[in-house]
């Protein structure tokens, strides 16, 4: 027969590795909810005519805290060349939330930062210039599946260093 001591030592490592291994489980399973959870997504832009080129590549990445309620990050690289006029880079960032109202309506804010990086033909008047450019848009789109529709509101816009013609702006969001 074996003494106490020893029975009790079994016994409490016994315990401890059923512990263990429940934590393990259940971190396991938290981390795959996670997963279950993120949405990728982004656009995509090309644009030309008339000696004008423009590419554009946007990914991103939400994750949805329920049913109404999301957040995310993305990225933007997009390059612009006006012919015999300037080439432009323009990277950045952005912060965006998500909240559904009802299920095919849904509001968002986007806070994007980028750096805009214009080299000009040496025949023009205009010098290069490279400079960081904010933008916080508000948008309401409508929601059908995986894609919603809509129109954002940039109320940083300034005319004069914004990359986009005006602050309203149309828009189409995929997420899968």
């Amino acid at each position: 027969m074996k003494p106490f001591s020893q029975t009790l030592n079994n016994t409490l490592f016994i315990c401890i590795i059923i512990v263990f291994s429940f934590q393990e489980n259940v971190a396991q399973e938290q981390k795959s909810d996670f997963w279950k959870n993120v949405r990728y997504g982004g656009g995509l832009g090309l644009n030309f005519g008339d000696g004008f080129f423009s590419a554009t590549i946007a990914p991103s990445a939400i994750y949805e805290f329920d049913q109404n309620f999301a957040v995310g990050i993305g990225l933007n690289a997009t390059f612009n060349n006006r012919k015999n006029l300037y080439k432009s880079t323009i990277l950045g960032g952005s912060l965006i939330g998500l909240y559904n109202i009802v299920r095919e309506l849904q509001i968002s804010t986007e806070f994007e930062q980028l750096n805009v990086n214009r080299r000009f033909n040496v025949n023009t008047n205009f010098e290069d210039d490279n400079y960081w450019i904010p933008a916080l848009y508000m948008g309401i789109g409508y929601r059908s599946g995986n894609v919603t529709f809509g129109v954002r509101y940039d109320v940083l816009y300034d005319d004069e260093r914004s990359i986009y013609a005006d602050p309203w702006a149309p828009f189409v969001r995929f997420f899968f």
